[in-house]
């Protein structure tokens, strides 16, 4: 009786997935937090390829890990592979089910910018069903299992990179506490309210104006745009708002402009899509509903309120 040789085994694709992670973004702790394990598992996926490969692919020290000549060398086509791997599972979620709409936004977008378009988009469009994930940082779309993603970036355009209005930042406070506020020099007794991810938006703005200079940055901090926001709206403080955040507030009279003055960031709120998405007939409702109508009808971009 014949003897049938076993086939040789490759490695386990999730440790392939933990190589071309942690080799791509240089960290073992980015590349758990991209892969919602631990650092620990990409540490022994690491380790059982380096075994089956019997050669290192990285070199540990105390700074960290840095790439072996040969990992550099594989790195490239590592992830050419997953990149398309992950454009096709993308294809396989977005044909499957085409209604179900996954979307990433910073926090401060998905709390107070996107209400409101959403409640347009879910009235016009009653059978999409959008969940909302607010993030700190925006997703991997060629990995991370999203269709959309909603953050501020200073990023070039392209095809499935949309601007939806520029970033303006000025001082915003209750109408109580305006009425205390008539030059640059009042800010200097009153109190600053900064966000802890936002963190130069008052020394960016204080710069830029005559006598900014002598106004003290020191103030309370919160964890969250909205948090600041909630305080400014109650007569907390001042707060350096972001114009597309709190323009409805503006509008209602529940914040007010105690000083004309604003500044123009290089930043801009931008609408990014998966490939996949941009093929389907629901992107073109979401294009009518979060982007201006300047851009959801044609490729240029323009500012908007």
């Amino acid at each position: 009786m014949a003897l049938v040789p076993l086939r040789p085994k490759g490695p386990h694709l999730n440790a392939l997935r933990a190589f071309e992670a942690a080799a791509r973004l240089g960290s073992f702790t980015a590349a758990a937090d991209e892969l919602s394990v631990t650092p620990g598992a990409v540490t022994q996926h690491i380790k059982s390829l380096e075994a089956w490969a019997e050669a290192p692919l990285f070199i540990r020290n105390a700074r960290g890990v840095v790439l072996t000549p040969l990992a550099q060398e594989l790195l490239p086509g590592f992830t050419r592979a997953f990149d398309h791997l992950g454009a096709a599972v993308q294809d396989l979620r977005t044909k499957a089910a085409p209604e179900k709409i996954k979307l990433a936004a910073l926090p401060a977008i998905a709390q107070l910018w996107l209400p409101p378009r959403l409640s347009q988009l879910r009235k016009a469009a009653p059978d999409l069903a959008i969940s909302v994930v607010a993030l700190d940082t925006p997703p991997n779309l060629a990995r991370e299992p999203f269709d959309l993603t909603i953050f501020y970036s200073t990023d070039p355009l392209g095809p499935h990179r949309m601007d939806i209005c520029r970033d303006r930042i000025f001082p915003v406070c209750a109408p109580e506490v305006a009425q205390g506020l008539n030059q640059i020099s009042d800010l200097k007794n009153a109190t600053l309210l900064h966000d802890g991810a936002w963190t130069d938006d008052w020394d960016m703005w204080l710069s830029a104006q005559p006598g900014g200079q002598d106004v003290p940055r020191s103030g309370t901090v919160h964890s969250l745009f909205s948090v600041a926001l909630e305080e400014a709206r109650h007569g907390g403080g001042v707060l350096i708002a972001h114009e597309a955040l709190v323009q409805p507030m503006l509008d209602r009279g529940e914040l007010q402009r105690p000083f004309a003055a604003s500044l123009d960031l290089q930043a801009r709120i931008v609408l990014e899509t998966t490939p996949a998405f941009a093929r389907t007939s629901t992107y073109e409702q979401i294009r009518a509903h979060l982007l201006p109508p300047t851009v959801a009808t044609g490729p240029t971009a323009h500012d908007a309120p």
